[in-house]
């Protein structure tokens, strides 16, 4: 396949960021795509800012300014922050709900309103979802499945050479059944919320 995509992640530690890059690129090489995955940026405590790539038929695991097809915003806020990553007629998928960060849970700072990231996404972005991501995972069984609900929506827009059942497939195969079908539930629940 000749598919070239640049797949930019963010979102902040603990909410299963790499777990997810991980999976989503195990689903594209199981079937038959090439792709390099890497970290780009990540604390390991709870709370900070993590990054991470997906590329498709290319070799270089790092995304520049500019550069990404697809932002993939398990945070808002760090959604937000990877707007100068997204190229020109790129598409974002974005949680809705919000991880407060220190600064606004101490007080030092104010929160970023939803309306005001929506706002900023939809001038850049040619085309953007927003998902309650939490939400979903808590529906699904365990609210950290809400960033395989993320991967779920992508799989439904058709932007990537993977289908949600493709994905069912590699997460029976690598996680533990219990959280597999809690996870499974999660990816239905996200291909239901841009479908």
């Amino acid at each position: 396949m000749s598919t070239r995509l640049r797949i930019f992640m963010t979102g902040v530690g603990g909410q299963g960021t790499l777990t997810a890059t991980n999976l989503l690129a195990q689903a594209i090489l199981d079937n038959g795509t090439d792709v390099t995955a890497g970290e780009i940026h990540g604390m390991a405590q709870r709370g900070g800012v993590v990054e991470s790539a997906i590329l498709l038929g290319m070799s270089s695991p790092k995304i520049a300014h500019g550069e990404a097809d697809i932002i993939l915003g398990f945070e808002p806020l760090e959604t937000l922050r990877a707007l100068p990553y997204l190229k020109p007629g790129g598409v974002i998928l974005s949680s809705t709900e919000d991880i407060h960060p220190l600064s606004v849970s101490t007080g030092k700072a104010e929160e970023t309103p939803l309306d005001y990231i929506k706002e900023k996404v939809n001038s850049c972005a040619s085309k953007a979802y927003f998902i309650p991501c939490q939400s979903l995972g808590l529906k699904a069984g365990a609210v950290q499945s809400g960033n395989i609900a993320l991967l779920g929506a992508l799989c439904a827009t058709g932007l990537i050479p993977l289908k949600p059942e493709e994905l069912a497939v590699t997460i029976k195969s690598v996680m533990k059944p219990k959280i597999a079908d809690i996870n499974i539930k999660a990816l239905q629940l996200g291909v239901e919320a841009v479908s």
